[in-house]
């Protein structure tokens, strides 16, 4: 099911203006994007996660439009995706999809041109509220929206992929490790676990939480979500985080941000900073 496209931009205000000088600074797109075909990214990455979500329902393992669960991610989207643009103006236009997979794997992906799928694993396993869930969310679609795929492909120095990558190939260019085994099959070579290099990896973390905090959801949840993943790995490994930084970097990093994100947030709320209550999150189940 694809969701509304970005809000246009309306007229600058005051207000308007200070909303795009705070939060987490806005850097350039890599110019390494444009030694790949963004068309042919584009296509291919659509293909992907059509094959993806085909496969899944013949094998029951798509949840419906009406389930809870996927209305409650369509929610937070709607309220992250108007806040894109500052990150990539063309992303305003993308036909954004939001979708959940039945998998036991803790894991999300935003594939480019905005497909996202979610799989319920990383819903159960850690019990997060919708500020937790929007850091991933958030996360997932800053790497689409820093054109990470693009770059990857750029540095590999790949002149055209248009008809040229399938399966595996595909896999390796959006950073999906073919080795997942959830569904079986072409299924496990499409499943998305991405494999991001360290600075992009940390890019997303803190563009995640820009997004998420312009979106009305406390930044505060990203250090919560990341001591959750730890707790989780510690009972037992988990595939998503073999392929991300250590969460005690991530924590150190997004805690040094908050100065700049916190009033973003606060603004959302009509209130101070210092006013804001601490952040609660919700107990992880007992293993």
């Amino acid at each position: 099911m694809q969701l509304a496209s970005a809000q246009q931009p309306l007229p600058h205000t005051p207000q308007q203006s200070a909303q795009k000088s705070d939060g987490i600074p806005v850097t350039r797109l890599s110019r390494l994007r444009f030694f790949s075909d963004e068309d042919a990214v584009n296509q291919q990455s659509k293909l992907q996660y059509d094959s993806l979500l085909k496969e899944a329902d013949q094998k029951n393992a798509l949840f419906p439009d009406d389930h809870p669960q996927v209305l409650r991610l369509r929610a937070i989207a709607k309220r992250i995706i108007p806040h894109v643009g500052r990150w990539n103006p063309e992303a305003a236009d993308w036909k954004w999809e939001v979708n959940l997979l039945n998998s036991s794997q803790v894991n999300a992906f935003c594939m480019p041109g905005g497909r996202i799928a979610f799989f319920s694993g990383i819903l159960t396993k850690l019990n997060m509220t919708d500020d937790e869930t929007a850091m991933v969310m958030g996360h997932e679609i800053a790497h689409a929206l820093r054109e990470h795929a693009r770059k990857r492909q750029g540095e590999s120095q790949v002149a055209a992929i248009a008809g040229k990558l399938g399966g595996v190939a595909a896999s390796a260019l959006f950073g999906i490790d073919p080795a997942l085994t959830d569904f079986g099959g072409r299924l496990a070579a499409q499943a998305a676990v991405l494999k991001f290099s360290r600075g992009e990896e940390t890019e997303a973390d803190l563009v995640g939480i820009d997004l998420a905090a312009r979106a009305g959801f406390d930044p505060r949840a990203g250090i919560a979500l990341w001591q959750k993943m730890g707790a989780v790995n510690a009972r037992a490994p988990i595939e998503f985080l073999s392929t991300h930084p250590s969460g005690d970097t991530r924590i150190s990093e997004m805690n040094k941000s908050m100065p700049l994100v916190l009033p973003v947030y606060a603004r959302t709320r009509g209130t101070t900073v210092g006013a804001l209550p601490a952040y609660r999150t919700t107990p992880l189940p007992k293993s």
